[in-house]
């Protein structure tokens, strides 16, 4: 069973403006995926027919003992995933992946409409929104995919 999805018109337009991107594919997770089932119903957006490695996510619900700090079990929301890359990353939160940990206390996870390090992720340079504008976050789904497919062309 899927999980209730967020206010239907917010995520899809969401999604509209990720899948406008150059040669962007999506993947949702859930029954004959080969996704397990505590992530049906999130949404995998890769550079591209190889879908190794997503550039952005879209995460619907709290994955029990492993992510749960933004608390997406709340009715409606859900929270956009983008990979940054260490510079992006570092010019958006003032310090490096690296010193997530330094910082992570500080942080609410729960917060709409504003950038904040991934609970999980962060050392990997991923940023997370809950709740997004499409056209803030534009720019920066624009730049993950851009350094996804210039992954794959090396």
């Amino acid at each position: 069973m899927l999980p209730e999805p967020p206010e239907a018109d917010r995520l899809d337009t969401l999604v509209e403006h990720i899948l406008r991107l150059p040669g962007v594919t999506q993947l949702i997770a859930g029954p004959g995926t080969g996704a397990p089932e505590l992530s049906w119903g999130d949404r995998f957006f890769f550079a591209g027919e190889d879908r190794m490695r997503p550039f952005a996510t879209i995460v619907v619900q709290d994955v029990p003992g492993f992510d749960e700090r933004s608390d997406l079990d709340r009715p409606g929301v859900f929270r956009l995933n983008v990979e940054l890359g260490r510079e992006r990353f570092k010019a958006l939160f003032g310090y490096g992946p690296e010193q997530f940990t330094e910082h992570e206390s500080a942080i609410d996870f729960t917060a709409s409409g504003r950038w904040f390090p991934h609970p999980v992720y962060a050392v990997q340079g991923w940023g997370s929104m809950i709740d997004p504008d499409p056209a803030v976050v534009q720019p920066l789904l624009e730049h993950a995919r851009a350094r996804s497919a210039a992954r794959l062309r090396r």
